[in-house]
């Protein structure tokens, strides 16, 4: 049962409701099939759905803002479940986080929200930061967290082509052939290519920020403007590709380890912030 204007402060612990909660969560995904539940797999979701069970005994299925794939890392991952019993967000998040170890999981922040709320259909916009990392030498205490190529790149030139990306298009050609999207058109808000000078290489940060993405339209973004970089291709080859709405004219797709789920936006931020 839901119930609709219940002012949960002067609830029962144990009143007849369902409380609806907002989860913030962070998490490494490298242990992780994903974010998706997966029957003989660890999956983030299953993990915080275990730690809720052992709170509330029984299954608990919750609602994340978008799915991310093996390997995928989250910044600012917005979840949320429904509960039997009201509790505190501040106990909440501390007991999930008890609950969570020794996996890579944290609860950031916990709220309550409207029994109507939803994670995924009330966000009006994703933000992605993939970490890409030019050095010779392997990565060591920062393995599995940045994409390391051995060459240098030309920030400018990647940024060039990554302009034409920006705006409303059919993107096909950096659209997983497994993508289950009703339609491969988009509105790209930002992809802002941002250096940082290390003592042993140069960081590369894509900045990429839209109401929603295709499956694995980010990763195809980074590849393809690593090979803008890397001089294989010109900023020109990035707008000739998207125009094809073809995905064999799609760059190599980047690998998992350096994109993170950095922020999920909604018109009243549950946690503060929008």
């Amino acid at each position: 049962m839901r119930c609709v204007g219940i002012d949960f402060a002067h609830c029962s612990p144990y009143c007849n409701v369902m409380p609806r909660y907002v989860l913030l969560v962070e998490y490494h995904g490298a242990p992780f099939a994903g974010w998706q539940r997966q029957r003989d797999q660890p999956s983030v979701q299953g993990a915080i759905e275990a730690a809720l069970a052992k709170l509330e005994p029984g299954e608990h299925t919750i609602a994340a803002a978008g799915r991310t794939d093996a390997g995928v890392h989250a910044l600012g991952q917005v979840a949320h479940c429904d509960l039997t019993r009201v509790w505190d967000p501040f106990r909440l998040s501390e007991a999930l986080n008890y609950h969570l170890k020794p996996a890579p999981v944290a609860i950031l922040a916990c709220a309550k929200v409207a029994d109507d709320w939803h994670a995924r259909f009330d966000a009006t916009e994703r933000r992605y930061l993939f970490r890409l990392i030019a050095r010779r030498a392997p990565l060591t205490s920062e393995q599995g967290q940045l994409w390391r190529v051995n060459h240098d790149l030309d920030a400018a030139a990647m940024q060039a082509g990554a302009d034409q990306l920006i705006g409303r298009h059919d993107f096909t050609t950096f659209r997983s052939s497994i993508c289950q999207a009703k339609s491969p058109v988009k509105t790209l808000d930002e992809l802002r290519v941002e250096t940082v000078e290390r003592p042993y290489g140069t960081e590369y940060r894509f900045h990429v920020r839209a109401r929603s993405f295709l499956h694995n339209q980010v990763r195809s973004f980074v590849g393809t403007l690593e090979r803008v970089g890397a001089g294989a291709w010109t900023p020109d080859d990035v707008g000739a590709a998207l125009t094809a709405k073809d995905r064999s004219a799609c760059g190599p797709v980047s690998p998992p380890q350096g994109l993170y789920l950095a922020a999920v936006s909604y018109p009243d931020g549950p946690f503060g912030v929008g």
